[in-house]
């Protein structure tokens, strides 16, 4: 797109104001939206899951550490894979330092990816992420809740993603859920998001959507073509 120029501030101030009101309606829908979400109903997760991790085994009860609310990001890291996927790298990056803070908050949040944890941990290690990461490799949670896929299901169309057919071939894709827990311990699952759903943790991104020149990937062979590990930059 190319940009107006103006010498006029009374210019440049008129339209800045016409934007904030566009802007400001859309954060007040952006409240409604969230107030419908936290209204969603609780649906009871029954299976215990079991996963390594810094801490040993864990069940899905124990990574809320105490608290009533847990995040988890599905990490797209595959079994056979030798490192984790560069897309949820980027979101990874974002990651550091806000545990503390959605601790003060009554969350806990935790990555979960289904390559054994040493993979886990000597990748976690190359990138100095601190989040807590752990591995669903001895169990189903990463298929249960839709963001891996066995080839038989695939093959047949079968396989669910973001709430309708896969359509990627990938093995595992991204994904946000979040857990709660009532007073008797029990787990349930509260919300679930896909595809671009999960933009809005990406700090990079929404930085990129305030520049004039935004996320710049139209003329590229697909968005996020531009994307290299933290460490893989000017190679």
């Amino acid at each position: 797109m190319t940009p107006v120029m103006t010498e006029s501030k009374s210019e440049w101030l008129a339209a800045r104001k016409e934007l904030l009101a566009r802007e400001k309606a859309l954060m007040r829908m952006h409240d409604e939206l969230s107030a419908t979400r936290r209204a969603l109903p609780w649906l009871r997760v029954a299976e215990p899951y079991v996963f390594n991790g810094p801490d040993g085994q864990e069940t899905l009860a124990q990574l809320f550490a105490g608290r009533s609310q847990l995040v988890v990001y599905h990490f797209m890291f595959a079994p056979e894979w030798e490192a984790g996927c560069k897309n949820c790298s980027f979101w990874a990056d974002s990651f550091n330092g806000v545990v503390e803070h959605l601790a003060q908050r009554d969350v806990s949040f935790v990555a979960i990816s289904r390559a054994a944890l040493p993979k886990l941990q000597a990748f976690q290690q190359r990138m100095g992420w601190r989040f807590k990461w752990l591995s669903s490799q001895a169990n189903t949670f990463n298929f249960d809740f839709n963001v891996s896929f066995h080839p038989d299901e695939r093959e047949r169309g079968e396989a669910v993603y973001n709430y309708g057919p896969l359509r990627e071939s990938n093995s595992d894709m991204p994904g946000i859920s979040a857990f709660a827990k009532d007073e008797r311990g029990d787990v349930f699952h509260t919300y679930g998001t896909y595809g671009r759903g999960i933009e809005v943790i990406n700090t990079a991104y929404q930085v990129l959507d305030l520049v004039p020149k935004g996320r710049d990937e139209d003329g590229l062979p697909w968005p996020m073509q531009w994307v290299r590990l933290r460490d893989q930059y000017g190679r």
